[in-house]
């Protein structure tokens, strides 16, 4: 309509980890993540127009995000009515909160004309919850209660993945105490992980990133288990697929393909998911 001007931000989610394990940081051990973006979104608009803006539509912490960076600012916001869209599905691991926040941000740093700050993004969400690196455009290793970058690791790997989201979910909060014994009891065998994982990353190598993340969805079997884990694992040299990647704190298990699955391999995976009890879902994940 005329005299109204749309802003929006945009953020992808993630198809949970790669990797989800200890790593002593500063004399401690913390848990941390290396995500594995998807090409799958959270979107947030600001329409300005007549009236005083309304809430932000994607709940308490978005509301709160917003708060705390026209704070940060000394801003308040013109007229105008927010909407959203999104593809992520909620509490199943694809990090659709910690997008919808940072959607919002990328949001209103355009409707103020901000260069997008990635100190503030990380500041405001420091102060709302633990987070995925979805901030980011590239792999990353990071701390998520510490909200910390420990290595940046680029956009080189790719993957074409299948997946399936089993009923249930994890409360994070709930299960640290009980994922840092199971890291203490197996520090070595994560050690050795991350090194491989790292390893891949940095030889743009997409087989042994897979082979890294299926040790680490092994791993996380032995204290959150899923469902299907054990039986999709059997059945990844069958479908050629190159590893299995999880939700290590959600509900999602599926494949990493270095190429594309063929239509008939499609076919195949399909069928075979439907006799576990799930339809699957193919989307690409990473860059490369």
């Amino acid at each position: 309509m005329r005299g109204e001007r749309t802003c929006s931000g945009v953020c992808h989610g993630t198809l949970g980890e790669l990797f989800q394990g200890p790593l002593r940081h500063e004399g401690e051990q913390r848990i941390a993540l290396v995500s594995f973006p998807v090409d799958r979104h959270s979107w947030v608009h600001f329409t300005r127009g007549a009236g005083p803006p309304g809430p932000v539509p994607t709940g308490e912490k978005t509301a709160r995000a917003a708060g705390l960076f026209l704070e940060h600012y000394g801003l308040a916001l013109p007229p105008g009515r927010w909407s959203a869209h999104s593809d992520l599905r909620v509490g199943v691991g694809m990090a659709s909160s910690t997008a919808d926040i940072v959607a919002t941000l990328r949001c209103l740093f355009r409707i103020f004309s901000l260069p997008y700050d990635l100190r503030v993004v990380i500041e405001v969400l420091s102060a709302i919850e633990r987070a995925d690196s979805v901030f980011l455009d590239e792999f990353a290793l990071y701390l998520s209660d510490r909200h910390r970058v420990v290595r940046r690791m680029g956009t080189s790997i790719g993957f074409h993945t299948v997946f399936i989201t089993e009923a249930g979910a994890v409360d994070t909060a709930a299960v640290t105490p009980l994922l840092l014994r199971h890291y203490r009891r197996r520090s070595t065998d994560y050690e050795r992980c991350l090194t491989d994982l790292l390893k891949g990353f940095s030889a743009a190598d997409p087989a042994a990133v897979a082979r890294s993340a299926t040790a680490s969805a092994g791993l996380s079997q032995e204290v959150l288990p899923k469902a299907t884990f054990e039986t999709v694992l059997a059945h990844r040299e069958e479908f050629g697929a190159d590893g299995v990647f999880v939700a290590h704190t959600g509900c999602l298990v599926g494949y990493l393909f270095a190429r594309r699955p063929s239509l008939t391999l499609k076919d195949e995976l399909s069928g075979f998911f439907h006799t576990l009890g799930h339809q699957c879902s193919f989307a690409q994940g990473g860059y490369g």
